[in-house]
């Protein structure tokens, strides 16, 4: 170990590892990481957002710590394992003179540096990335069957860990088209999709939830190339941080040598082109590219120990970043360093005001996935997200949460109320006010499919109870929401729907209605989808049925 780990490496990678953890202790959870918390409460092979790996990883942590530590341990864990592995990928035997030089380079990229503590789904990818382009690596010289194994289970980790990762595999696959006639690579990849059976089950069970909402139902916005096209761009320089302009002259002067190194290339370029495309057509998040900065390092390190001249510049500007980065991480535990409110401020101080003011009641959150885990981590009281019209489905529509505060008295907190039972205000004056009802009852999972006639005016509607409990129709209201090209919705109505046969009193356990409807006239202009909505007991109308396009 000696030999590939120097004893330089060996104590700044400990130093590293501690700093991390130290760091995972005392900074508050930011909302993600919330939300990933509560997907672990309920072990899955799939949530509504995500693959399961994330919740694996915070399940691992809660098993040996409690508190931030116990959602972040996993993950400086797998942060040490990725510099092990970056480190292992380079061949130059100059680099055992250069180990600070390193650690400065991988220290420097920031959303790497984040991930070093912090709990999300990019942080097993990044790891998992690492640890694929290293067994590939070794496939190319031997490709044994354990490597091959090996290879396998770890393609299916990385699908694991999120679906941006089918990217990473095909690219390299693309950079060797050859393994298509491998039988090797055959069975690496017959024993990838086998161990992602249980996902597709789940996929297949919850009706392509995840699928749908990422590719379909995700509200977006009219094209900006300032928004989407250079905000794309501004967020490669942002991945990177302030070594961005050596990182990338790196690749830009890289030339491949071999297929690991062919790999590489194609496995950053591919992923640049495919969401520079993407971008046309939606805001792309900063960290969907972030699988590049695995190969990044590795040809920038290699540049760096050939080039004495950008070696010289990337020490000093690492130091920099260095300096930077760590006063933003103290920053970041104590906010009065820098004034910019971030997630991890405050939120133990409004969980806290909240708790007192509601006591022990559960508390529903109108539209936010992300307050509900984070009032329920810091208070130890069951809360969960009730989602409208004017937002959208998350893991709490999917996940039966409405029993866990059905007939109970519950807390409605919202940000649009004007009045309420309470009121409280987060750091950022944003103020809430919260309603109590006493006996709560809501049916977001009501099913409305709607059908055009083919030969006559209106539409047809079913309503199905999944429910194990009949409905008084009574408490229910139909609405419909109109929304543009981008599925924003700009104005909501009430709806009459009209029964298609005898009906009584209460919509049926695993029963289903028949209405007709015709669409209300709108003020809105050009509307391009509409959306049935249930209202029950005067709570805002749910996300019941699917955008349906309006047809000329």
């Amino acid at each position: 170990m000696s030999q590939k780990f120097p004893k330089l490496f060996l104590i700044l990678l400990a130093v590293l590892f501690v700093l991390n953890l130290i760091q995972a202790s005392v900074t508050e959870l930011i909302y993600d990481e919330a939300y990933y918390w509560y997907y672990a409460q309920n072990m899955a092979w799939g949530y509504f957002d995500h693959p399961p790996m994330v919740a694996f990883l915070i399940k691992l942590s809660s098993l040996l710590f409690n508190g931030e530590l116990g959602v972040r341990f996993m993950s400086c864990v797998l942060s040490a394992g990725t510099y092990a592995l970056l480190w292992d990928l380079i061949d130059n035997p100059k680099k055992k003179g250069f180990v600070v030089h390193f650690f400065l380079l991988v220290f420097s990229f920031t959303l790497m540096n984040a991930y070093g503590f912090l709990t999300l789904p990019d942080t097993p990818l990044l790891f998992f990335t690492a640890l694929f382009l290293w067994l590939y690596k070794r496939f190319l010289k031997d490709s044994s069957l354990l490597t091959t194994l090996a290879l396998g289970l770890v393609m299916a980790a990385l699908m694991y860990s999120k679906y941006h990762a089918v990217l990473v595999i095909l690219f390299v696959f693309l950079s060797n088209i050859k393994l298509i006639f491998n039988k090797k690579a055959w069975l690496a990849v017959v024993l990838a999709l086998i161990c992602y059976i249980p996902h597709f089950v789940w996929l297949y069970q919850n009706d392509f939830v995840s699928i749908t909402f990422h590719l379909y139902e995700r509200p977006n916005q009219a094209y900006s190339f300032d928004g989407f096209t250079l905000g794309y761009f501004l967020n490669l320089i942002v991945i990177i941080g302030l070594l961005f302009f050596w990182v990338y002259g790196a690749l830009f002067k890289f030339r491949p040598k071999n297929l690991f190194s062919k790999a590489l290339v194609y496995l950053i370029y591919g992923i640049l082109i495919f969401f520079f495309i993407s971008s046309f057509n939606r805001r792309v998040q900063a960290q969907w590219a972030i699988a590049i900065t695995i190969p990044l390092i590795v040809i920038a390190f290699n540049h760096l120990l050939e080039n004495n001249k950008s070696r010289k510049w990337m020490y000093r500007i690492g130091l920099l970043s260095m300096v930077l980065l760590l006063y933003a991480r103290i920053w970041m535990v104590y906010h009065p360093l820098f004034p910019v409110l971030y997630e991890t401020h405050g939120n133990k101080q409004w969980v806290n005001e909240l708790h007192q003011k509601a006591g022990d009641v559960p508390v529903v959150f109108e539209n936010s996935y992300r307050r509900a885990p984070m009032y329920q981590f810091y208070s130890g009281i069951p809360a969960i997200s009730l989602n409208n019209f004017m937002y959208r489905k998350n893991q709490y529509s999917i996940d039966g949460s409405e029993e866990k505060v059905r007939g109970k008295k519950v807390l409605y907190v919202s940000q649009y109320r004007k009045t309420g039972d309470i009121t409280y205000m987060h750091l950022d004056s944003t103020v809430f006010n919260g309603i109590y009802i006493d006996n709560f009852q809501s049916y977001r999972n009501l099913k409305c499919v709607v059908d055009k006639r083919e030969s006559a005016i209106g539409y047809d509607l079913k309503v199905y109870n999944p429910y194990p409990i009949g409905i008084p129709l009574e408490q229910l209201k139909y609405t419909i929401s109109y929304s543009n090209a981008h599925k924003q919705v700009k104005q909501m109505l009430p709806l009459k729907v009209n029964p298609k046969g005898s009906k009584g009193p209460f919509l049926k356990a695993k029963d289903t209605l028949y209405y007709s409807f015709e669409l209300p006239l709108t003020k809105m202009e050009n509307p391009v989808y509409f959306r049935i909505g249930i209202s029950e007991n005067g709570l805002p109308p749910g996300l019941n049925g699917q955008p349906t396009k309006i047809q000329e």
